[in-house]
C-alpha cells in the first residue's frame, strides 16, 4: 500500500472508531465520576445497534471518506450535493477516473443501506444529514426508478430438507450440537444471530441476546430480536429423531452445559465442549455444508446450489412449511406485518381468498 494511501486508511480507521461524539460539555470540568459516566454513555450508545450493524456502518463511513478524499473533498460537514454524487457513483459504477477500472454498480438496497450508514455516522459526529434534501432525495428516487429489482430471496429449507440435512450429521458431541442448531433454528424460525446468542438462563453472560426455559411441553425462548423482546414457543416434535427440544436436551446433557452460552465450540476431536460461544457464521456454514452433504438441489452445479441457501433459509422454511393460520406464523417469526410474513412463505395457497369470486365474477 503506498504511503499516502496507508495514511488515509489509518485516518479513516481512527474516524470510524472514534467515540468522541459523546463527551462532556465544554463548560463542564472533568472529574473521575463524570469521565466514568462518559464511558458508560458511550457503551450504551454502541449498544443502540447490533454489532453487525455497527460494523457495516463503519465500513460505509470508511468507504465514503476515501471516496471524498480521492476527489479532493472533505466528508465533514456533510454536503448533500456530494452525497448525491456519491449515490450516483454507487449506482452507475462510473469509477474514480477513466483510467481506473470501474466497480460494479451496487444494488438499490445496498445503496440505501450505505445512505443509512452515512446518516448514522454524521449524527454520531454531531452533524445533521437530511435524507429529504433534494440533492439526495431526487437522486435516490431516480436510482430506485431505474435500477430497482425484486429482492432475491434465499430458498426455503422445507421439512423433508431439514430431516435429510440432520441425517448427515454424526453422533459425536459436535454432531449433537449441530443437530440441535438446525432443528431449533428451523422450528423456532430463528435468525442465525438469535441462535448463536442464546444463553442457558437469563443474565448468564453480558453478550447473550436471549435464554431458554425447557418445559414439559417444549422450550420457551426469550429473545432480544431486531423488533424488540419476544418469546418463541417451540413444541416437542412427533418423534425423538426430529424433535428440536430433544436435540437441545441431548446437547446440553452430553456437553455438560448448565450455565453460559448454549452453543459453544468443541475440541478438535469433537469430544469436549469449550467455553467459547459459537459465532453466528457457524450457522451459515453448517447450513451450506449439510445442504451439500444431503444432496439438496443436486441438479445444479455446487456453487449455484449453495448460493441458494443461507441462515434465512431456516426462517423461510418454517414459514413455508407450517400449515397453520398465517397470524400464528407472523407471531412466531416476530414480524410486524402479515405482508412481511408472506415474503417468507415460498409455498402457500395464494388464492385461498378469491376476491374475484367474492366480487361476483
Amino acid at each position: 500500500m503506498p504511503p499516502d494511501t496507508a495514511r488515509d486508511h489509518e485516518r479513516d480507521e481512527r474516524e470510524h472508531t472514534d467515540d468522541g461524539a459523546i463527551t462532556l460539555p465544554a463548560h463542564v470540568a472533568g472529574s473521575g465520576s463524570l469521565d466514568r459516566l462518559v464511558d458508560t454513555a458511550r457503551d450504551y450508545a454502541r449498544a443502540a445497534a447490533s454489532e453487525n450493524t455497527l460494523k457495516a456502518y463503519a465500513r460505509d463511513w470508511a468507504h465514503f471518506t476515501r471516496w471524498c478524499r480521492m476527489r479532493g473533498a472533505e466528508p465533514l460537514p456533510p454536503s448533500p450535493e456530494m452525497i448525491g454524487l456519491y449515490l450516483a457513483d454507487l449506482a452507475s459504477g462510473a469509477g474514480p477516473s477513466p483510467a481506473q477500472r470501474a466497480p460494479a454498480p451496487l444494488a438499490v438496497s445496498t445503496i440505501e443501506r450505505r445512505l443509512s450508514g452515512l446518516v448514522w455516522n454524521c449524527a454520531q459526529r454531531g452533524f445533521s444529514l437530511d435524507r429529504g434534501n433534494r440533492h439526495i432525495a431526487s437522486v435516490l428516487a431516480g436510482i430506485r426508478r431505474r435500477h430497482a429489482r425484486p429482492p432475491v430471496q434465499k430458498e426455503a429449507i422445507l421439512a423433508e430438507d431439514i430431516l435429510a440435512m440432520v441425517a448427515t450429521l454424526p453422533f459425536d458431541l459436535r454432531g449433537l450440537r449441530d443437530r440441535a442448531i438446525l432443528l431449533l433454528g428451523y422450528a423456532g424460525g430463528l435468525r442465525r444471530s438469535e441462535i448463536a446468542g442464546l444463553d442457558v438462563a437469563r443474565d448468564d453472560t453480558t453478550d447473550g441476546t436471549g435464554w431458554i426455559e425447557i418445559l414439559p411441553g417444549g422450550a420457551l425462548l426469550t429473545l432480544d430480536a431486531k423488533t424488540g423482546w419476544r418469546e418463541v414457543e417451540i413444541g416437542r416434535g412427533s418423534s425423538e429423531q426430529s424433535c428440536p427440544v430433544h436435540a437441545l436436551e441431548h446437547w446440553l446433557h452430553f456437553a455438560k452445559i448448565d450455565f453460559g452460552p448454549v452453543f459453544v465450540g468443541t475440541s478438535r476431536d469433537g469430544k469436549r465442549a469449550l467455553a467459547r460461544r459459537l459465532n453466528d457464521r457457524h450457522v451459515a456454514r453448517l447450513i451450506k455444508r449439510t445442504v451439500r452433504d444431503a444432496g439438496l438441489r443436486a441438479e445444479l452445479p455446487e456453487a449455484a446450489r449453495l448460493a441458494l441457501f443461507s441462515g434465512h433459509s431456516l426462517r423461510a422454511g418454517l414459514a413455508s412449511s407450517a400449515e397453520v393460520d398465517e397470524r400464528y406464523v407472523q407471531k412466531h417469526l416476530g414480524h410486524a406485518s402479515a405482508e412481511m410474513t408472506r415474503r417468507y412463505q415460498r409455498r402457500r395457497d395464494r388464492f385461498r381468498v378469491n376476491l374475484t369470486k367474492a366480487a361476483g365474477l
